[in-house]
C-alpha cells in the first residue's frame, strides 16, 4: 500500500512537474491538466514511485516520478528537483524512466509480478482513509514475444508521450475518466 500523508509540500507536485516539462522539448508547450495518477510500492519501503497522466497542450503525457530522502550520486541529470514535505522532510525527485526501482515496479507489473498501490492516507500516525484508484491498470499481451521468452526479459518501454502504442509482449495499459492508453510494455 501506498502511505500519502497529510502533509504540505513546497512547491507543489503540480509546479515542479510544470517547471521541469517546460525544458523538456518532447513534452509541448500549454497549462498542464493532470488527468490522474497510480503509484507502485517499492519492495523496500525506501523510494516513493508515482505517476501522473496530464495533457500539457495537444499531448498526453506520462510522467513517472520517484522520491527519495538523498539524491542519487550520479544521476544529477535525471533530477526533476526538490521538494520539502511538511513530514518527510527535503524529497529529491527523479525522472522515474531513468530510475532503477521505477523501472523494476514497472517491470514487475509487466511481468504480473506487482499490482499497483493501494492509496492510504495517514495523519499523526493513524490511518485516515482508503483513496479509490483515479487510474487503473490493467497487463494485456500485445505483438511480439508474448507472456514468456524473450519479452519476460526484455527492455522496459516507459514513454513520456503517449502518441501511440509501445511494440512489446506485455503491456500495461491504463485507464482513466473515459480514457485509456499503454503507458509501459516489455520489448
Amino acid at each position: 500500500m501506498a502511505i500519502i500523508y497529510r502533509a504540505t509540500l513546497t512547491p507543489s507536485k503540480p509546479e515542479l512537474i510544470g517547471a521541469w516539462l517546460d525544458g523538456r522539448p518532447w513534452a509541448g508547450q500549454g497549462p498542464d491538466e493532470v488527468l490522474g495518477t497510480y503509484r507502485f510500492d517499492d519492495p523496500e519501503g525506501e523510494v516513493g514511485v508515482e505517476v501522473f497522466l496530464l495533457r500539457r497542450g495537444d499531448r498526453l503525457l506520462h510522467v513517472p516520478l520517484t522520491y527519495r530522502g538523498a539524491p542519487v550520486p550520479g544521476h544529477e541529470d535525471h533530477l526533476v528537483g526538490t521538494l520539502e514535505h511538511s513530514v518527510l522532510g527535503t524529497r529529491w525527485v527523479y525522472d522515474g524512466t531513468e530510475d532503477e526501482v521505477s523501472l523494476a515496479c514497472f517491470r514487475r507489473a509487466l511481468t504480473g509480478e506487482q499490482e499497483q498501490a493501494d492509496l492510504e492516507i495517514w495523519e499523526d500516525g493513524r490511518l485516515l482513509e482508503q483513496r479509490p484508484q483515479q487510474v487503473l491498470l490493467s497487463r494485456e499481451s500485445g505483438s511480439g514475444g508474448g507472456e514468456t521468452g524473450p519479452a519476460r526479459g526484455g527492455q522496459v518501454l516507459l514513454p513520456h508521450v503517449l502518441d501511440g502504442e509501445p511494440e512489446g509482449g506485455s503491456r500495461l495499459v491504463a485507464r482513466w475518466g473515459g480514457e485509456q492508453a499503454v503507458v509501459a510494455a516489455l520489448s
